[in-house]
């Protein structure tokens, strides 16, 4: 088996176990699959899971795309003029029903091109609708936990980067609490591979134990309008920034599949202020850069 299969295989693997961990943390919600194809070569399983008890909407996608190096990579690099390219991955996105938790995403990926170019990309985000620092705590230390397994100097640099990736410029805030982000990640093949598994393990238990920790909440009318404003500038960054989103629509991916990261209802209120001294003020200040969670 090559690498691009072996690797293909476990994401695959990442998949099911993923939807089988959210669907016992949701108690009510189940996946529908929606396998397809893409005319230029390679295809993937999207699964979608909504109105369930605790996730109103979300998708767990596994796709395997190859063909001929698309031209916008050739720009960046011209070795790969002539070559095909392997793109596999795991993308995930799940929006909550009840403001009081937050939305998650995970992504982790492996693109390869021409004899000798290959890297991993990924990572993990959370962006709470309600800044929770106990919350924020507890989900960057069991991401340090998790780079520390591989490399002492992962989760300090690979958070830096989140910090400075998602965020949304035009709004001058961060998208949510950060967490890490890594990409074009090249060098002993073997070694990042695990890495790359081990932050695709800890996806699902880590967000079920914040699903199960807020699922029983109260929240008020207000939270929820709160929640769709949020929601909002998520789309924002997922329409205008998200490189994901931009690399799937230039590969002439699914379309339905790449922009399933979109919530199910969102709103744009005009030059929204919250009240000094709210919990929506609160989060507002806390949606910044450099934030030290742990």
């Amino acid at each position: 088996m090559s690498d691009k299969e072996k690797i293909s295989t476990w994401f695959q693997h990442l998949q099911a176990d993923i939807i089988r961990q959210l669907e016992e943390g949701d108690g009510k919600g189940k996946f529908i699959y929606d396998e397809w194809q893409r005319a230029e070569g390679g295809g993937g399983k999207s699964a979608v899971i909504s109105n369930g008890n605790i996730i109103e909407k979300g998708g767990v996608n596994y796709s395997a795309v190859y063909g001929d190096t698309p031209e916008f990579l050739i720009r960046n690099d011209s070795t790969l003029a002539g070559s095909s390219f392997y793109a596999t991955g795991v993308s995930i996105v799940l929006h909550p029903e009840s403001p009081m938790i937050p939305i998650i995403h995970m992504n982790v990926r492996y693109f390869e091109a021409g004899e000798n170019v290959f890297w991993f990309g990924g990572g993990i985000d959370l962006t709470p609708h309600y800044v929770n620092e106990e919350d924020a705590k507890f989900f960057h230390q069991t991401l340090k936990d998790a780079c520390d397994l591989h490399h002492q100097d992962y989760y300090n640099q690979f958070k830096r980067w989140a910090d400075d990736y998602f965020f949304i410029s035009h709004r001058n805030e961060t998208r949510g609490v950060g967490g890490i982000f890594f990409d074009h990640l090249s060098g002993d093949k073997e070694q990042l591979f695990e890495f790359v598994k081990t932050v695709g393990s800890t996806f699902a238990p880590l967000y079920v134990s914040l699903m199960k920790k807020h699922a029983s909440e109260p929240y008020e009318p207000i939270h929820k309008q709160w929640q769709y404003i949020r929601r909002g500038r998520y789309a924002e960054f997922n329409l205008v920034y998200d490189k994901g989103t931009k690399f799937g629509l230039e590969t002439n991916g699914r379309t339905e599949s790449i922009l399933m990261s979109l919530p199910p209802r969102a709103e744009w209120a005009y030059n929204h202020q919250p009240q000094a001294g709210s919990n929506e003020a609160l989060t507002l200040s806390m949606l910044k850069k450099g934030i030290n969670w742990v």
